[in-house]
This record gives structure tokens, sequence and C-alpha cells, in this order.
């Protein structure tokens, strides 16, 4: 079973969710808003991947930082910490299967070569 992490009212999340459901992929969805993430978790992620490919740089949470949060975001720890303060900042989608990461962000092409 995979794992969707994302926020309900993401317009790349409700696309995933959707492509997943059209294409008869199960998962559970897990809402960072709702549910909140641990540092256990944010920390295997990044063994897996990178601080920097979670933090979302583009989104609108990380442009309506402050430049003075910006510039402490320099390392894993930093990253984690506003990870959990302000859950919108996560890239999304993440999905993972047993523990692993399968993808992060929504690209379909992308998911028509993982999921099917």
């Amino acid at each position: 079973m995979y794992t969707l992490y994302g926020i309900k009212n993401c317009n790349t999340v409700k696309k995933a969710t959707t492509w997943l459901a059209e294409n008869n992929i199960p998962f559970e969805f897990h809402d960072y808003k709702k549910s909140g993430i641990t540092a256990a978790k944010l920390k295997d992620w990044i063994s897996q991947s990178s601080w920097e490919t979670l933090v979302n740089k583009k989104g609108s949470t990380w442009r309506m930082l402050d430049d003075t949060t910006k510039e402490k975001v320099t390392n894993a720890k930093a990253a984690i910490e506003l990870m959990q303060e302000k859950t919108s900042v996560i890239k999304r989608p993440l999905i993972e299967k047993d523990g692993k990461i399968v993808t992060i962000g929504f690209d379909e092409n992308e998911f028509s070569d993982k999921y099917k």
C-alpha cells in the first residue's frame, strides 16, 4: 500500500490523488495539516533524498517567509524544524511504499513509469 503525504487543498496533491484513483492504485492519504509529521519521518526522508529536495522553495509558503527565517535553513536540522512548524513548505505530494520514497512531486509521465 502506498502512502501519499500532502495537504488536501493542494492542487498538485489533487492531481496525484485523481491519477492514482483513476489508475486503481491503492493508497492512504496522510494530511500534514491534520496529522503533522514527525522529525523521525523527516530524517528518514532526508536520508533517502535531501533536505533541499524536501523544502519547496518555489511554493507560496516559502516565499512568504521572512528573509531571516529563510537564511537559517542551511542544514537538515534547520529544515526539519521549519518543515514541522510549517508543513506546507514540504514538497508535495510525497509518496512512499514500505518506508521508501517512490516519488516527490507530481509528473504524470513519472507516475506512469513508476505505478504501472
